[in-house]
């Protein structure tokens, strides 16, 4: 493993970066902070876990404006 970054739609939001055979999360940008430094084993997850903690602010902000 080796440490690479992650985009996510087109936009670099993070590096992830090699600890003990997994994959610690190193956020860049603000809007995905709350995964900071959490481990995946893989990018994939850490793909599908900023996937759904975007969907999960944005569904946060639609119930608030209304």
């Amino acid at each position: 493993m080796r440490k690479q970054a992650i985009i996510f739609n087109g936009q670099e939001v993070g590096i992830a970066v090699p600890v003990d055979n997994r994959l610690k999360f190193i956020a860049v940008r603000f809007h995905v902070i709350d995964l900071d430094n959490r481990v995946f084993d893989t990018v994939t997850e850490i793909r599908r876990a900023i996937a759904e903690h975007i969907a999960a602010a944005t569904s946060s902000r639609l119930a608030l404006s209304n």
